[in-house]
């Protein structure tokens, strides 16, 4: 039986993939349509793999597979990301989006295939669809990529295959088939950057803040890799085990991912760092600003924690609670936004190591510190967190700082896109920092209206629209660089459609809508 709130979640979808293609209309637009029909067809059989427990590795059972939108997340962003730097008449730019696009639609018919071959008996309709999503996709790349370019498609698939049966199977029930493809298919692509990079670094010319993420993405993970190899000979709860770990994690920073960072930057990449965070006294007050609200977020923790009785061990943190946190993080952004993004950019970066880190921390029972990690973030867990990893905060960071590092910069030369693309960095703000604050806030405290199939409510999401319109509005008084150029209707539609996503989807919030917000805008 079909699942009305499914259906949708996958009609907003589509809408926002015809939103989309109406302004950018060209052959790749035929590809991603492609997409969404077999990865509608295909959502489905992954949703019964899962009812019955018939896939391959243990997935998030709170939630359905969530295939149709993660399936149309980095193709859509490859695609507007084309149009907006072949506006601006940067090929090099124009190129990298259709590679990315081309490998966000491998990619995700790689992960439709698994589900239509294990299925039993086979689906006859469904094979036939994605046989022409894959026939069309194919030809589109044999016609629009060069032999290297299509290499590099290749050498991101093969990532995503061998990094995906390493951590689906070390990281059981931590993540949707759709919020797996999303993560995964950014860490791969991500790792695959950084070794082209790394071996053409004599020719090639880049800013060091994308490098320092590019490595830094890549260093926490091979870390966490490393050592949950290492831990499965070894208790890593022991002294002696803790000791090992944080000599290790100075070893393969010092000795691998710093020598690795000066290679690219061709500078010490801390006096970089240093110099860097405090080049101007703006930096200076930012800086000291963040390290405020960083203390008073640690003193929710402690404060929450400190009201749980004996008595109620198992007492959970209230939706209000949670999201005091993301009140934090828009008063973080929001003024990093206006005044120093690279700043921004650099210290989302650092705050993503360190709450990767931490989390390695409490998995592991590192000591002294892991059981306190476990105990002061158990109160805050949701269904959501239902694997052995914490993953809500990671990422709420995530959702906040994606627009920030996937911004265009190189097709803006004024520092800013033209119409709604202006307000691209925002999208996290906008997306999880307002809309889903006030949803959550409004629909749990007045909310009777219930969208149908869903706990969200019909209050929440308007209340969200109007606090995005609002916000919309403080940004365009206090953001003198914003120039919408009368492009309010399509604000407004990109803001309700992603508030209506909002309201349907069961995937991870926090990492989907912001992305979609960001494709609207850049549209």
């Amino acid at each position: 039986m079909l699942n009305k709130p499914v259906l949708v979640e996958s009609l907003i979808v589509f809408i926002i993939v015809l939103f989309v293609h109406a302004v950018v209309w060209d052959r790749y637009s035929w590809c991603a349509v492609a997409l969404a029909i077999q990865a509608f067809y295909a959502q489905f059989k992954w949703d019964r793999l899962l009812q019955l427990g018939g896939a391959v590795f243990q997935f998030r059972t709170a939630a359905n597979s969530g295939l149709l939108p993660a399936s149309m997340v980095i193709p859509l962003l490859g695609i507007t990301m084309k149009e907006r730097c072949k506006s601006a008449g940067i090929v090099y730019f124009e190129r990298f989006g259709i590679v990315v696009a081309s490998t966000g639609m491998l990619v995700a018919l790689f992960l439709s295939v698994i589900a239509v071959g294990i299925t039993k008996p086979v689906p006859t309709n469904t094979c036939i669809l994605t046989g022409v999503a894959g026939s069309i996709i194919i030809y589109t790349m044999k016609h629009s990529l060069t032999v290297s370019e299509v290499i590099e498609v290749l050498e991101v698939l093969l990532i995503f295959v061998y990094l995906s049966m390493i951590l689906l199977y070390l990281l059981p029930r931590c993540f949707t088939p759709g919020e797996a493809l999303l993560v995964l298919g950014g860490i791969s692509f991500v790792l695959n950057q950084l070794i082209k990079r790394s071996l053409n670094v004599i020719e090639g010319r880049g800013d060091p803040v994308d490098f320092f993420l590019l490595v830094a993405v890549v260093g926490v993970v091979l870390l966490g890799l490393f050592f949950t190899v290492l831990f499965i000979f070894m208790d890593s709860g022991t002294w002696i085990s803790s000791m090992f770990f944080h000599t290790m994690t100075a070893v393969l920073g010092l000795g691998v991912i710093m020598p690795w960072l000066y290679r690219l930057i061709q500078r010490n990449p801390l006096f970089w760092l240093l110099q860097f965070l405090f080049q101007t006294q703006t930096r200076v007050y930012l800086l000291v600003y963040w390290t405020f609200l960083a203390a008073s977020a640690c003193g929710i923790v402690f404060y929450q924690n400190a009201k749980r009785s004996s008595e109620s061990k198992k007492h959970q943190a209230s939706t209000i609670t949670r999201k005091y946190f993301h009140f934090i993080v828009v008063a973080t952004y929001v003024p990093g936004l206006i005044y120093d993004r690279q700043l921004l950019y650099v210290a989302a970066v650092l705050c993503l190591a360190v709450f990767i880190f931490l989390e390695y921390i409490r998995y592991f029972r590192i000591k002294p510190f892991g059981q306190t990690l476990r105990h002061l973030l158990s109160l805050f867990l949701d269904e959501r967190d239902s694997g052995p990893l914490i993953l809500t905060h990671i990422y709420l960071l995530l959702g906040m700082s994606l627009p920030v590092w996937l911004f265009p910069r190189s097709c803006a030369p004024k520092g800013t896109l033209s119409g709604a693309g202006a307000l691209v960095p925002y999208s996290g703000v906008l997306a999880v920092g307002v809309g889903d604050t006030i949803a959550s806030v409004f629909g749990s405290t007045m909310g009777e209206i219930k969208w149908p199939g869903t706990k969200k409510t019909f209050e929440g999401t308007m209340t969200a629209i109007f606090a995005q319109v609002i916000a919309v509005a403080l940004i365009l008084i206090f953001d003198s660089s914003v120039n919408l150029n009368s492009s309010y209707a399509w604000i407004l539609a990109s803001v309700s459609l992603v508030s209506l996503l909002e309201a349907y989807t069961t995937q991870i919030d926090n990492l989907l809508l912001p992305l979609y917000l960001q494709i609207m805008f850049m549209a």
